[in-house]
């Protein structure tokens, strides 16, 4: 499954521009003796030390690079490898650097031909690019790129990029940079799934090279990504705290410590996180004169957080926003289509929270350009307002759509769609008046999830099955099953307000007093989040 960032905001999210970048840091020891021996720190995005050929300026704009790709921030670092080419032609590792911009590992997306161009830029061939190498290390780093961007299906590619990465990182086992991006190509692996054994190797690699130096940012975003799921989370809090301040300029930088306060329900700490996410990108929107977003990653996730808070005017603030956002002519096709996207899914998660059944956005039509599974994830959104109005008849036809909508499309969200049928028939039997039948065929939609890895983020289910296990359990009077169903929900999305409450409900219904008050008192600490 990958990454949900890319489809919906996009590497294209700029974190500011060349231009601000060049007046805004502070690069240390950019003269070649001080490049070679020590580490350099880039004010706002962190620190690292990477020795390279090339002239001392060149060298200041390929540092620069390198941490803005360690932070995902990839059109940027694209943009800083071109200056050092420009500043030095012959800069071998230049070249690998733009190359590099061009593969997400965790987002299992990669442009081949976009890569292969830069590294032409080069030279034309493998061997002449490997002749243009200063030095037997800059070879090595160089053999793993044409690996990566060789012959063969992705898959196979990035097993033998990373195989490659190991074998540089053992050749050179004090060069910090080779160990970094030998645990990220890791992480790339499992093609977008969580593969737990994997994903732990990448992590420890990460966690030990944090404690070498706690203000690199691929350090820390590598252990992020790697435990970023309810049952390995603790072990990637400190590195989530570090991250914000290793590298504040960087927009994905902030987003990402998310990954582990989401993961662990600590929701005022995942809206802190994506406000801050969302200054960085709306300073650089404002330079660019554009206008601020109310669409993409961040905000989805901002929206979640504050509707587990109760915040259900600043989150419906964001939904109206967004589909504003996605008929602005002052922004380009691709980025109004995404836009529509990202309105379709934060109106199904509004929906959903706030248990709405009319009115805005219930009645709000999906954008003509939405990209995507959106139309399937927009229909389910209908169908669960439906529901709730107890409109059959519009029940069956949103899930006709959620059927029909995309359905030559594949993407990240496509492993979802059974789930979303199976949830809208459990509603449609309920409404029938088959409590049984829809508490069985809900119970297969949470079978079918539970199966699945657990993905980061909010639930793309959107109404978590096991969830509403619980609450037609609950709703047939068989409270300690729907307490047993509530407890698996909470295992997968931890203290979700919803789940929280289908909890307290049922342990009371079940006699269970101090479960209850421990549900209600979490349900309280919640709120009061927003409070402080």
């Amino acid at each position: 499954m990958s990454h949900r960032s890319l489809p919906i905001l996009g590497s294209a999210s700029r974190v500011l521009s060349a231009a601000a970048i060049l007046l805004a840091t502070s690069v240390s020891g950019l003269d070649a003796q001080h490049v070679e021996e020590g580490p350099v720190t880039i004010d706002g995005l962190g620190t690292l030390h990477f020795p390279t050929s090339g002239s001392p300026h060149a060298r200041g704009h390929f540092l620069r690079g390198v941490l803005l790709m360690h932070s995902f921030e990839y059109e940027d670092a694209a943009e800083a490898f071109r200056l050092a080419q420009e500043a030095d032609p012959s800069m071998a590792m230049a070249y690998w650097g733009e190359a590099m911009t061009h593969t997400h590992p965790v987002w299992n997306e990669q442009d081949v031909d976009a890569a292969r161009e830069a590294l032409g830029r080069l030279a034309p061939s493998a061997e002449e690019r490997l002749a243009a190498a200063a030095d037997a290390r800059e070879r090595a780093w160089l053999e793993t790129v044409e690996t990566l961007y060789g012959e063969g299906e992705k898959a196979a590619r990035d097993t033998a990029f990373s195989l490659a990465m190991g074998a540089l990182a053992d050749a050179y086992p004090d060069d910090f940079e080779a160990q970094a991006f030998y645990a990220l190509s890791l992480l790339g692996l499992s093609q977008g799934a969580r593969v737990v054994p994997t994903y732990m190797r990448a992590g420890a690699i990460a966690l030990e090279l944090l404690e070498k130096n706690g203000d690199h940012p691929g350090a820390a975003h590598y252990v992020i990504h790697s435990f970023d799921d309810p049952a390995h989370a603790p072990i990637g809090l400190r590195a989530a705290r570090a991250y914000s301040r290793i590298a504040p300029n960087a927009g994905h930088a902030q987003h990402m410590t998310s990954h582990i306060f989401l993961a662990s329900g600590m929701w005022g700490d995942v809206v802190a996180a994506n406000e801050r996410a969302m200054a960085v990108v709306n300073a650089d929107l404002a330079a660019r004169d554009l206008p601020p977003s109310s669409c993409g990653h961040y905000n989805i996730w901002l929206a979640y957080g504050y509707q587990q808070q109760g915040r259900l005017t600043d989150a419906e603030t964001l939904v109206g926003g967004c589909l504003e956002n996605s008929g602005d002519e002052r922004l380009s096709e691709d980025r109004r289509a995404r836009n529509g996207r990202s309105f379709a899914i934060m109106r199904t998660f509004y929906l959903t929270d706030a248990e709405a059944a009319a009115g805005f956005p219930a009645d709000a039509e999906l954008p003509a350009r939405a990209e995507g599974l959106a139309g399937a994830m927009y229909a389910f959104g209908t169908g669960l307002a439906a529901a709730r109005r107890g409109d059959i008849d519009a029940l069956r036809a949103a899930l006709d759509a959620v059927s029909s909508a995309g359905a030559d499309i594949a993407d990240w969200t496509s492993g979802y769609r059974p789930i979303w049928k199976s949830t809208l028939e459990a509603l449609a039997y309920e409404l029938d008046g088959d409590l049984d039948a829809a508490i069985a065929v809900a119970e297969r939609g949470a079978d079918t999830e539970a199966a699945m890895p657990i993905d980061f983020g909010p639930p793309y289910s959107f109404k978590p099955p096991r969830e509403l296990e619980g609450e037609l359990l609950l709703r047939a009077g068989r409270s300690e099953e729907a307490l047993a169903a509530f407890e698996l929900a909470l295992g997968r999305t931890p203290k979700r307000a919803a789940a929280l409450r289908g909890y307290e409900a049922a342990a009371a219904a079940a006699g269970l007093i101090a479960r209850a008050e421990w549900a209600r008192a979490t349900l309280d600490e919640i709120t009061a989040e927003d409070e402080e």
